[in-house]
């Protein structure tokens, strides 16, 4: 039997990347005569040509190394079907490269813009299959990517670390987490850590009440309190503007970040020093937790089963623990988002987190 696949990873990195790649390729290991292309710096490598033929050389010693052994690059979904600088049809120069190729099945590694694209080439003809990377944990129809629990432990570990300096000092903590539209690190981190107050996008805050929970903790004898606050929290004020209007704010705004604005009115309203840490993309970087290395050579395997079965198409999930197979017309373009009527927010507020709401 002879196979030819391809490997690409797309959009941000993260933890596990490679130790995915790994699982796939060694879950081919009983193919006589196996092709493994990757292809370099994301789509940019299919649509321009640049690939490398990889051997199991390459797969040795990667299970735990962290970022992409073919590297990535952000290809922002919207602009597929828009031509490059040189009038280049990117959709047809990547099924050009394909076909060149004679693939047998292009394996993508990303989140959901990645996965977007990935059904664009699907509905074009090609045999797809997609794996769930992100820290964000927003894919639809999958219980977990590979990335989020290595990345929580970043954020968690960073959260544990301010603790210390906190009480010495007794100050207020921000602690800026991750995620842009959905809160799950976040709301993982902060709980995990211990975090007092937890400011998610999808909850917006009134800067009072997450004031007064801060004068709560003072009035109880409580000498600091930190926030875990997602890089995309929002007031309930600016959750009420439209897109338009929202959009123009942001491109007004004088902090680098909601996080200091949120500082700057805490200081104002209670008079407490406001510190800021930001971990930024270290929560990104680094050797993949056990976790991730688990799940990742489990997706691994499902895609090379998938391929062993000529069943493309889909992308490669974890639904109660087992591996599943989802169809990419089934999942892709939908956000996986936090609901305020999650168990773990519910939780979270009984044991006495708040959430600015």
């Amino acid at each position: 039997m002879k196979k030819r696949i391809g490997l690409l990873t797309s959009g941000g990195d993260c933890q596990a990347l490679n130790a995915t790649m790994r699982g796939v390729v060694k879950g081919l290991s009983s193919v006589e005569d196996l092709e493994v292309y990757g292809f370099e710096d994301g789509y940019k490598g299919l649509i321009y040509g640049k690939y490398r033929m990889l051997t199991s050389r390459d797969f040795s010693g990667i299970l735990t190394q962290g970022g992409t052994i073919i590297g990535t690059s952000r290809q922002p979904f919207k602009l597929m079907r828009v031509p490059d600088e040189k009038g280049l049809d990117k959709v047809a120069a990547m099924k050009q490269t394909y076909y060149k190729l004679c693939l047998d099945c292009l394996v993508i590694l990303g989140g959901n813009g990645t996965q977007k694209t990935a059904n664009l080439l699907r509905e074009e003809g090609l045999n797809i299959i997609h794996l769930p990377k992100t820290i964000d944990n927003d894919i639809f129809g999958t219980d977990m990517t590979f990335g989020f629990n290595s990345a929580l432990a970043i954020a968690t570990n960073a959260i544990d670390q301010i603790h210390t300096t906190a009480a010495s000092h007794g100050r207020v903590f921000i602690v800026e987490v991750m995620g842009h539209k959905v809160g799950s690190l976040t709301l993982y981190a902060g709980l995990a850590g211990g975090a007092d107050i937890i400011l998610i996008p999808e909850i917006p805050y009134d800067i009072k009440k997450v004031c007064s929970a801060i004068k709560g903790r003072t009035k109880a004898g409580k000498r600091f309190t930190i926030l875990a606050v997602a890089e995309g929290a929002i007031s309930k004020e600016d959750a009420k503007l439209s897109k338009k209007d929202f959009k123009k704010k942001v491109e007004q705004y004088k902090y680098p970040s909601v996080s200091y604005e949120i500082a700057e009115k805490i200081q104002e309203i209670t008079g407490c020093e406001v510190r800021i840490t930001v971990p930024g993309h270290t929560q990104r970087g680094g050797e993949p937790c056990p976790y991730d290395r688990v799940l990742s050579t489990r997706l691994g395997a499902g895609a090379a089963e998938a391929i062993m079965d000529e069943d493309y198409g889909n992308m490669i999930a974890i639904v109660n623990n087992k591996i599943k197979r989802v169809p990419l017309a089934e999942c892709a373009g939908k956000l996986k988002t936090v609901s305020p009527k999650d168990q773990t927010i519910k939780a979270a507020k009984q044991i006495g987190i708040s959430f600015g709401d």
